[in-house]
This record gives structure tokens, sequence and C-alpha cells, in this order.
């Protein structure tokens, strides 16, 4: 019975590997079937087309996203340091090529031509991840811990902008390393010296 979930995952790992490397257009599932093995009829069977499978790999996303964030909580509960452990996470992941870009960042910025079932993947994506930097600084800021010059939801809005500019940037530079310098400045404004030095 672990062999249809199997295939199903790994069908999910080619096509964000393609999404990755060449957006919602840059594969088909031939592209898919030869990675992974298998017949375009076995991929139909999990996902009749290919607006289901890029819907379930957001919806998968956006699981693992909240999975992840939940567990980061429980582990990190410091506003500062929630912020510096998720931005050192995809420094780590663009500098070692495991994670080059945030799915929902790439998709993003082809939604106009996105199907409407996966533009709305996708913007539930963002919804959450903006929720959830509000959150973090709404409660750096009553503590004292992030100094912010804004409402907690635009300098949410700002610190994601700036995350997936800088992983953009990094890509277009061909540089891993440009991702934590372009962030810097903004991890500087939301967390105070003394913060820092504590």
């Amino acid at each position: 019975m672990d062999k249809p979930s199997n295939t199903a995952d790994d069908i999910l790992a080619a096509a964000r590997r393609f999404i990755v490397a060449g957006g919602y257009n840059g594969f088909s599932y031939a592209d898919i079937a030869d990675v992974v093995g298998i017949r375009k009829a076995s991929i139909h069977h999990h996902f009749p087309s290919k607006v289901d499978l890029v819907q379930s790999l957001v919806r998968r996303y956006l699981e693992d996203a909240v999975t992840g964030m939940t567990e980061l909580e429980r582990s990190v509960p410091a506003p500062p340091q929630l912020l510096r452990t998720y931005a050192d996470f995809w420094a780590q992941c663009i500098e070692d090529a495991s994670r080059p870009i945030c799915v929902c960042a790439l998709l993003a910025s082809e939604l106009p031509a996105l199907p409407p079932e996966v533009a709305a993947e996708v913007r539930a994506y963002f919804r959450f991840l903006s929720g959830w930097l509000t959150g973090v600084i709404e409660r750096g800021a009553a503590q004292g811990t992030l100094t912010i010059a804004a409402a907690p939801r635009v300098e949410a809005e700002a610190f994601m902008a700036t995350v997936h500019g800088a992983m953009i940037s990094a890509r277009a530079y061909g540089d891993g390393s440009s991702f934590a310098m372009i962030l810097a400045p903004t991890l500087q404004k939301l967390i105070p010296a003394q913060i820092e030095e504590g």
C-alpha cells in the first residue's frame, strides 16, 4: 500500500524541481515520467491534470510550511531569533542549492499566466506566511525585542518581500551568498543591537 503514496511523492518532488528550474510551463508529464521512471498514464492516475499536480504541490508546500513554523516556534520562541532562523534557513538552502528559491515566490512571479486554481493556492501560501510574520513581529514589538517603524503587518510584508527579492537577486547573480548580504540591513533594522549582544 505504500507504493502509490511513494510514487505520488516522487512525482511531486520531480515537479518541484522542474518548477524551480523553469517555472510552471517549464515541464510536461513526459519530463516527469522520464525522471521518475514511470509512464505518463501513471502520473495521470495520481494527478489527472497538470493543474491538479501543481495545486497539490503548492498545497503540500503550505502544509510543510505550517508544520515547520509550528516546530520553529516551539524550539525558538524569541521573535528576533525566529526571524534570524527563518532567514538563515533560506540562506543555507540557497547556498547549498537544496532549495534555491521558494516555489511559491517563483510561481507568484507567473501569477497572471497561472490557472486560477494554482493561483489561489499560491495566494494562500503568501497569506499564511504574512500572518505568521505579522504575529512574530507583533510579539517582538510588544516585548521590545524588535524595533518597528510601521504597523506589524506592513513590517511583515516588507520583510517577506525582502526575503523573496533577495532569493531572486541571488539567482540572478548566481551567488548564493548575496541572499544574506541583501537581507542583513533589514534584520539590523528590526533587531536592536542590545538584543544581538544579549
